[in-house]
């Protein structure tokens, strides 16, 4: 009889036990022990969430929670929460952990490892930026931290520092929950990851709806009260910005300090370099998934950094295939994401302007305003299509969209036509579904590319 493996899984949110749970479908114990460390008291849980439960949408933390520490249990895999992973040491086979409760520390084998560490947020070295009402959000903890002082009871108002997808949607909860609300974002427009023109409309609707946004804006000390409680946020220009609380909407980074001191590869952006089976590159008995690992970017050719739980649940699939046996890849993705602010979709796939120029690519522009049902349908709201394609060969390169209601979901017809490699002029011929209450007689994504084509034949001549 075989000897039995055995599997440690560091973090124990989306990628670590997806990974888990399909390595125990594949494999029962008598083959294969598992056990799984986790900082927190909460594993398989969608951080995409928090926002909704800051701003009421969502009851409470439960909600957000796909499965429990004990329902994992039950499946047959050690979960250890509360314990937190100090150091890895590949050549030994072995991980250093210690339980937060007791501080008491212990090595554990392995015969195969699991890295999903995950990311957290960016938190600049500015004077006060630890004082007690910063919060980053990244984690159920983060999100409790939170709610605690927003509970308070002499909170009022609220500056949000970052402008991405996590600062906009937190601005929107501060504002749902009766908050008066300032973002403050280094760039021209919010929304980074649209182009400047398509971030403009996002801009416009966060004022609608009360959110005072400052462009380049940049943050150079949290000021605080006599009790060490935040009470401003300082800009370089000498601006003050009162604050109550202040959270960090600047994005994440992958959480790999402790890949990096075991001396495994890391990209540009310090995530965890793997291959298409998502074992992390030169060991063979490592691997490594979610928001701690970079991943390759179809459109670009280039590794690039995408902290999605979609991806992680994905990578987690994979990487637990391999580990029981099996055989699966990660062939890459496309950089979709969908947002919202209030009434406003907002989404984005493939590559901006700025995206195409670093790669070197020329390329052409289309923009397009229609409306997301047929203009005579009760309800009819407006939307604003954005397309890029390769000048030559008309290459699909990148969309992004912002409009009412049944706006941003469209951008998967452009995903899969990026996946697919497809040009602007196959884009324009794609069958898809009409009616009046769901679309103009031709969508508006068909209208872009039908404008892209034309740039591109125009850059042609």
């Amino acid at each position: 009889m075989a000897a039995t493996e055995r599997l440690v899984v560091v973090g124990g949110d989306a990628a670590g036990m997806s990974a888990a749970s399909q390595a125990r479908r594949l494999k029962g114990p008598a083959e294969l022990e598992i056990v799984a460390f986790e900082r927190s008291h909460f594993t398989s849980y969608s951080a995409c969430g928090i926002p909704y439960w800051i701003g009421g949408a969502v009851a409470g933390p439960d909600e957000l929670i796909a499965r429990t520490p004990e329902e994992h249990r039950a499946r047959g895999i050690d979960l250890r929460t509360g314990t937190e992973v100090l150091e890895l040491d590949p050549a030994g086979q072995r991980v250093r952990a210690r339980d937060l409760e007791s501080g008491s520390e212990s090595w554990t084998g392995y015969d195969r490892l699991v890295l999903a560490t995950g990311a957290r947020p960016v938190r600049p070295r500015l004077p006060g930026i630890d004082a007690e009402g910063v919060h980053g959000i990244q984690s159920l903890d983060d999100g409790q931290r939170l709610m605690d002082t927003l509970d308070r009871g002499d909170v009022r108002r609220a500056v949000v520092v970052g402008a991405g997808y996590i600062g906009v949607e937190m601005a929107e909860a501060l504002v749902l929950r009766g908050f008066e609300v300032t973002v403050l974002h280094r760039g021209a427009q919010p929304m980074a990851s649209l182009d400047p023109d398509m971030g403009g409309l996002v801009h416009a609707a966060m004022n609608g709806m009360g959110i005072r946004t400052v462009a380049g804006a940049e943050v150079t000390k949290i000021l605080t009260d006599e009790e060490g409680r935040a009470r401003a946020v300082a800009t370089a220009t000498g601006e003050e910005y009162p604050a109550d609380v202040v959270v960090l909407g600047i994005g994440v980074e992958p959480r790999t300090g402790l890949a990096r001191a075991a001396g495994l590869p890391l990209g540009e952006s310090g995530g965890l370099l793997t291959d298409l089976a998502m074992r992390v590159r030169g060991h063979e008995n490592i691997w490594a998934g979610g928001d701690c690992v970079e991943v390759l970017d179809l459109v670009s050719g280039r590794t690039r950094h995408i902290p999605l739980g979609t991806h992680a649940n994905k990578h987690g699939q994979v990487i637990g295939s391999g580990v029981g046996g099996g055989y699966a890849t990660f062939p890459g993705v496309v950089g979709t994401a969908v947002s919202k602010v209030c009434d406003l979709e907002i989404a984005r796939t493939g590559l901006r302007e700025r995206d195409a120029r670093e790669v070197g690519l020329r390329f052409v522009t289309s923009t397009i305003r229609s409306t997301n049902t047929a203009g005579y349908y009760p309800g009819a709201a407006e939307m604003t299509v954005k397309m890029l394609a390769e000048q030559r060969s008309g290459r699909l390169l990148g969309v992004q969209i912002v409009g009412g209601a049944g706006s941003a979901k469209r951008v998967d017809i452009a995903a899969v036509a990026l996946t697919a490699g497809m040009t602007v002029e196959q884009v324009v011929s794609l069958d898809l579904g009409y009616a009046p209450p769901f679309s103009p007689v031709w969508d508006p994504v068909l209208v872009a590319a039908r404008k892209a084509v034309a740039a591109v034949r125009s850059a042609g001549v």
